[in-house]
């Protein structure tokens, strides 16, 4: 019998995920759906509280800034997937130390992102634009999910950082 051995010092299989940062990575996804749609909705003509003038002075809709509300939507969509790779055992593009530091990159990122709209958010002059008070509430509900995915992408860049510590290659 022909047995064939290898001395290449694989590394031992990845430890997988726990369900919670399965399921925190999901909902980041999630977290962003909607305000994607609020956008969305803005661009095809749906009334969200803005005035017609405010749409074509501020926003450029109609015109190219269709275009940008709804590339902003799909982008950030496509990046709320970014922390799915880090829970995934099937699909590795990067180094887990590489793809560990711009996990913390992001998360870092994020947080400073999210005081920096809370602060936007809270001043006077981004309010002056809506018409009324239900479309500011309706703005919110849409807009407070993001808020989360700050802590869950945290969350889920230390669980992949902790089953992934001293792991040099993929």
């Amino acid at each position: 019998m022909y047995v064939m051995t290898t001395a290449t010092g694989s590394l031992p299989p990845p430890v997988p995920a726990p369900v919670w940062a399965r399921r925190a990575a999901h909902a980041i996804a999630l977290c962003a759906l909607p305000s994607g749609l609020w956008r969305i909705a803005m661009a095809s003509g749906v009334y969200v509280g803005y005035s017609d003038r405010v749409l074509r002075d501020v926003f450029d809709i109609p015109g190219w800034g269709i275009a940008y509300v709804v590339g902003l939507s799909l982008v950030i969509e496509l990046a709320t997937l970014f922390p799915l790779l880090l829970v995934s055992d099937r699909w590795r593009p990067l180094r887990p130390r590489t793809l560990a530091a711009l996990a913390w990159t992001a998360s870092a990122i994020l947080v400073l992102g999210a005081v920096w709209q809370l602060v936007v958010a809270l001043t006077v002059e981004s309010q002056t634009y809506m018409s009324g008070l239900t479309a500011q509430i309706v703005w919110g509900l849409a807009f407070a999910p993001l808020f989360a995915i700050p802590a869950l992408m945290t969350g889920v860049t230390w669980s992949y950082t902790k089953r992934h510590r001293g792991r040099s290659q993929a």
